[in-house]
């Protein structure tokens, strides 16, 4: 498995490779966007995951990031050491998998490490079928079934809850599934209405509604299913 970090701290750059090491990941070290984009250009196939930090000497991590995603669909991992809603969510909204806050144990960064590949390799066998706990998708017939037993739900409830499907462990902002839904059937789907949906999900979907732990409210960002 091989990793690209790019990070200008050499010596946060240095524990870190050494740490992934350790974990029998291979990775590929750079030091500023420069660096980075010639890996990108000439081996990103060879890339498995990538971890980049927002703030660059000669760029940032956005643009890492939307260069790796146009070319090749594989996970992003951002190192930040500003935890605010407005880095994290624009992180989000090119397509990053997770962020981590410096500073940060290496024990988590592994955990997010290994939960996003887990959420890669688990959606690739087929792409007819997901399945979130113990709930799946049958996407060539449009239905939802918990427990083998099928769900009912309507045409707007499906089309929400396969957003969230397509986008297992990403945090979803209101604005970002109000984007997805709108004027889409020609439903009216305003911030209201989106809450109500998501509440009546969570009726048909979770085991206790009042504790959700499949559609989790991640406070002052929006939304999350799966890990």
């Amino acid at each position: 498995m091989k990793i690209l970090l790019v990070e200008d701290d050499r010596t946060i750059a240095s524990g870190l490779e050494y740490s992934l090491n350790q974990e029998d990941y291979e990775t590929v070290l750079c030091h500023n966007v420069a660096s980075a984009k010639e890996v990108i250009h000439k081996k990103i196939d060879e890339i498995d995951l990538c971890i980049f930090d927002l703030s660059l000497p000669d760029g940032s991590g956005y643009d890492l990031c939307e260069l790796v995603k146009k070319q090749q669909d594989i996970p992003v991992i951002f190192l930040t050491a500003v935890d605010d809603e407005v880095n994290v969510v624009m992180g989000l909204d090119m397509g990053a998998d997770d962020y981590i806050t410096k500073p940060f144990r290496i024990r988590e960064l592994i955990s997010r490490i290994k939960s996003v590949l887990r959420r890669y390799h688990r959606q690739s066998p087929s792409k007819n079928m997901i399945g979130i706990q113990n709930v799946q998708i049958n996407i060539s017939e449009g239905k939802v079934y918990k427990d083998d037993k099928e769900l009912l739900l309507t045409a707007l409830e499906y089309r929400l809850f396969l957003i969230f499907a397509n986008h297992i462990g990403q945090v979803l902002t209101r604005d970002q599934l109000l984007d997805r839904i709108w004027d889409v059937g020609g439903d009216f789907v305003n911030d209201n209405t989106l809450t109500v949906y998501i509440k009546r999900l969570r009726e048909k979907l979770e085991d206790d509604p009042q504790n959700p732990t499949l559609i989790k409210t991640i406070r002052g960002l929006g939304y999350k299913v799966g890990d």
